[in-house]
């Protein structure tokens, strides 16, 4: 099966090869640079959701995949909080799309406080810890969990219920 990957983040990328290969049968996979079509930081849930809806329908339209994902990352606010939120979308060659989202942490007081005042997470986070390539390993959540959760992990878990519903939806009943 052609899989298209809305992104060359290798967190993302790596999350939909190891769910995807469980389930479908002789995998190749694309990864294209998919426009998101929403702002750098994503601010809320509905927000996120669109980017990756975006990335995963502008990645079916660059490729001749019978799958695509799009996986995006951001932030919403809660109750004067704000969390870290993530999205995913699946879209099929019939244009079907199916969307989930992901586990959501609370920020540190001063990375939510960087970020209103227009910073992005990925770049605060590198400042922070004073490591770079956050957004393509561990993650946010990755920091703020002591490791347990990384950012793969976090995806991996939406893939799953994206290919889940995907096999629900089109599977013989």
């Amino acid at each position: 099966m052609k899989i298209a990957i809305g992104t060359t983040n290798k967190a993302k990328t790596e999350a939909v090869e190891a769910v995807a290969q469980k389930y479908f049968e002789d995998t190749t996979f694309t990864y294209v640079k998919a426009a998101s079509k929403v702002s750098d930081q994503p601010m809320s849930n509905e927000e996120t959701r669109l980017g990756a809806m975006n990335r995963a329908k502008n990645a079916m339209i660059k490729t001749d995949a019978s799958l695509s994902f799009g996986l995006e990352g951001g932030v919403t606010e809660i109750e004067g909080e704000m969390y870290v939120c993530n999205w995913g979308a699946l879209t099929a060659s019939d244009g079907t799309t199916f969307t989930a989202a992901g586990a959501q942490i609370i920020l540190p007081k001063e990375i939510a406080q960087e970020i209103r005042s227009g910073g992005e997470l990925g770049p605060l986070m590198e400042q922070y810890t004073q490591r770079r390539d956050i957004r393509q390993g561990t993650g946010a959540v990755g920091i703020f969990t002591q490791g347990l959760v990384s950012r793969q992990m976090m995806f991996e878990h939406i893939v799953s219920l994206l290919v889940g519903q995907y096999l629900f939806t089109f599977s013989e009943k």
